[in-house]
């Protein structure tokens, strides 16, 4: 998933630049815990539990 698209789903503006750095922090924060993987194209993605 990418930020924009959450943001477009929420019905944010997504053509405001800096409206979706608040969104953007939540899922960059669980990728540092190890809840969300970031992909090197800056999508992210659920991490699979083994």
């Amino acid at each position: 998933m990418m930020t924009q698209h959450v943001g477009e789903a929420l019905g944010l503006d997504t053509e405001v630049r800096g409206a979706l750095e608040p969104l953007r922090a939540k899922p960059t924060k669980l990728a540092d815990r190890g809840r969300l993987r970031k992909l090197p194209d800056g999508k992210f993605t659920a991490r699979l539990r083994a």
